[in-house]
């Protein structure tokens, strides 16, 4: 569609209020929380010292005969969409004072969430074994490396899981932070040189956000975001993950051509699901064409992970009492993803294989793969800060306005999933 050719002129049968009902949860409940958390993170002290229980007894005292149960020779993939959550009696790696890269917000234990059954429950594929972390392993398969990743404030998210994860190993040290609220920083490993960062990117191609002023984003699909991909040269890992900034009410170019826009009102709806998946195009094109081999600087290669959608379980009104409230997992085939996520995942999957064919003539390491863990995070529900994003919400009894975190996961908690997952599929790969 041609600049000439305006997507805002109104059209009285506008498809876009059949559209409406399927988008509303995941384009405004979301959008609300996840500029709360950025434009005003919560800064506190530790209060105190916690110690997860020892003598915590898991809901079933047989986890350890059902992993037993379904042990299988090792192959050189797996697929780890496919399995359930079962009990498990190991505490986590870290805790809530035993790291210190925990966003505030997310660091449940220390802000007063009185259950901890969530922090006790392991994922088991199907047919393959997913052994639990190993911070020394994770630091000698990177080592001399920088590893980065991109994307939105989940990409931060698993990050931060991750630092606290191989911190149990050797600590990082963050030595350098920009941006406004520090949205990309720097840490690194000295026993093993390497260095992990954060970058800000919730479209990964070139994007302004929305703001008071302007109630919609600005994507410009044919240019990857140079805050990051200027990087490239020096990063040897590169892990993505972006999708619930596209629920956003958008404007979408293609040069300097409008092609099309999300929520506007009264005028004509082209969706997302085509935009996200040529802004991933746009994305590896762009890492294919400087890191491959094929191209006039010898690009050195890449591995690239993309992490595919992950859900958010909104019950009611972000603001009040029990928008999150469940303190168990769902059972396998108890919750599926609806039809944004499945579709999201979908994209994903299938613009990472695309990418793989594209650049399977690389000649050098250039490898793309899906971290596909849209499933088994739809089954954790309990994972979620909820009320917790804030210290003691109900220090005073229950106020009439709870905000909930029903997007992001605490720390420890089903996020530090995503890394065992990373883990394993980096040591098949060396198999």
């Amino acid at each position: 569609m041609g600049s000439s050719n305006n997507p805002f002129k109104e059209k009285p049968n506008s498809s876009l209020s059949k559209k409406l009902l399927s988008y509303l949860l995941y384009a405004f409940l979301p959008l609300i929380l996840l500029l709360h958390f950025y434009f005003k993170p919560f800064y506190f002290p530790l209060p105190f010292s916690y110690n997860i229980n020892p003598n915590f007894i898991p809901p079933s005292s047989n986890s350890q005969e059902v992993l037993r149960k379904t042990i299988v020779p090792e192959a050189a993939t797996c697929d780890y969409s496919n399995g359930e959550w079962v009990p498990h009696n190991q505490e986590p790696l870290y805790n809530g004072t035993t790291c210190d890269t925990i966003k505030q917000g997310q660091n449940c234990m220390v802000f007063g969430r009185p259950d901890k059954d969530y922090l006790h429950w392991k994922w088991n594929p199907k047919n393959c074994i997913l052994p639990r972390f190993n911070p020394r392993k994770f630091l000698d398969l990177v080592k001399n490396r920088h590893v980065a990743f991109v994307g939105d404030s989940l990409a931060r998210n698993q990050l931060e899981s991750l630092l606290c994860m191989v911190s149990v190993s050797s600590k990082p040290d963050l030595f350098y932070t920009g941006g406004e609220d520090n949205k990309f920083r720097k840490w690194h490993v000295s026993s093993h040189n390497v260095t992990f960062s954060i970058y800000w990117s919730p479209f990964l191609v070139k994007g302004v956000e929305r703001t008071i002023e302007k109630d919609f984003n600005t994507l410009h699909l044919e240019s990857v975001d140079e805050r990051w991909a200027a990087d490239l040269d020096h990063i040897d890992m590169l892990i993505l993950s972006i999708g619930h900034w596209y629920l956003h009410p958008a404007v979408y170019y293609y040069g300097s051509s409008i092609i099309g826009c999300h929520f506007c009102a009264n005028h004509t709806e082209t969706g997302f699901y085509d935009v996200f998946g040529k802004a991933l195009n746009t994305t590896f094109d762009s890492i294919i064409k400087r890191k491959g081999s094929n191209n006039n600087n010898h690009g050195n290669g890449i591995r690239v992970f993309l992490t595919t959608f992950s859900p958010a379980h909104f019950e009611g009104q972000w603001d009040k009492l029990g928008a999150c409230p469940k303190t168990r997992p769902f059972k396998q085939g108890e919750r599926v993803l609806d039809g944004v996520e499945e579709e999201l995942r979908r994209i994903g999957m299938s613009e990472v294989e695309e990418a793989n064919r594209r650049c399977g003539n690389s000649g050098n390491d250039l490898r793309f793969e899906a971290l596909d863990i849209s499933k088994l995070a739809v089954l954790r529900p309990d994972g979620h800060p909820g009320p917790y994003m804030n210290p003691f919400p109900f220090a005073n009894g229950v106020p009439e306005r709870v905000p909930n975190d029903c997007v992001h996961w605490c720390l420890p908690g089903p996020i530090d999933t995503w890394n065992e997952i990373l883990l394993d599929v980096i040591k098949r790969w060396k198999r």
